[in-house]
């Protein structure tokens, strides 16, 4: 694809792709929610995730690639901006949601709700009480995804993020309620929410795992919780 200059007309013909992908698995041995926390990079296998992906778009026309200030979205970007000769730029809009019980082992039975001083920040779970309002997320990523939009004109942008702040915004442009449950998330590691663009129009949302075949099968949407192990406690 080829941008096109000139008049509104033309540009109203641009079609740009923006994929907004997710990081690869996380080295998290302690099971903390780790959130906007610093420090926690990406295993080896969210290495191969991310390496995995690169080679999946190798081909693709890339002219942007962009991703969260966090290690995780960083070390998941830079394989594919290598292979497209780019410059990795951050976004800071792209960053994860921000969570009250970063930091914490999150679990009924062993974790932060075990605890009746942390009851109150579950009152409300449609805003949500316990972290970033929805709202908010969407503003800051429908920002990021314009601006990678802008920067890629014509052509296509990756922008690596965080899944919750992902399957917001997809929630929003797909008009269904922001407010869901965290089980059923069509975002899992490494994965790509792609924005198809006409102009500065969305006309079409896809999804694709590159990866799907490297995540352990705890972590697919819709699996069955398995003794001994937990979902990803960042996302």
């Amino acid at each position: 694809m080829s941008a096109h200059h000139g008049t509104d007309e033309d540009r109203d013909k641009d079609i740009t792709v923006v994929h907004l992908m997710r990081h690869g698995e996380v080295h998290n041995p302690e099971g903390v929610l780790y959130g906007r926390r610093a420090g926690y990079s990406l295993s080896e296998l969210g290495r191969r995730m991310a390496d995995r992906v690169a080679e999946h778009l190798e081909k693709r026309d890339i002219t942007y690639v962009v991703a969260s200030p966090l290690e995780r979205a960083q070390e998941t970007a830079t394989p594919i901006a290598v292979s497209h000769s780019v410059d990795l730029a951050t976004d800071e809009r792209l960053i994860e949601a921000a969570n009250v019980f970063e930091g914490k082992t999150f679990g009924v039975g062993d974790g932060a709700l075990r605890k009746p001083e942390n009851w109150k920040h579950l009152t409300n779970p449609f805003k949500p009480s316990w972290g970033e309002p929805y709202v908010e997320q969407v503003v800051r990523m429908m920002g990021a995804l314009d601006a990678a939009r802008d920067a890629a004109r014509g052509h296509e942008a990756v922008c690596v993020s965080h899944q919750l702040p992902i399957w917001i915004v997809r929630s929003f442009v797909e008009r269904r309620r922001l407010w869901h449950d965290p089980r059923k998330r069509q975002c899992t590691l490494a994965s790509l929410t792609s924005f198809t663009y006409q102009g500065d129009k969305i006309v079409s949302v896809g999804y694709t795992e590159p990866a799907r075949d490297l995540v352990p099968a705890h972590l697919l949407v819709g699996a069955k919780p398995v003794k001994g192990q937990s979902k990803a406690f960042g996302a």
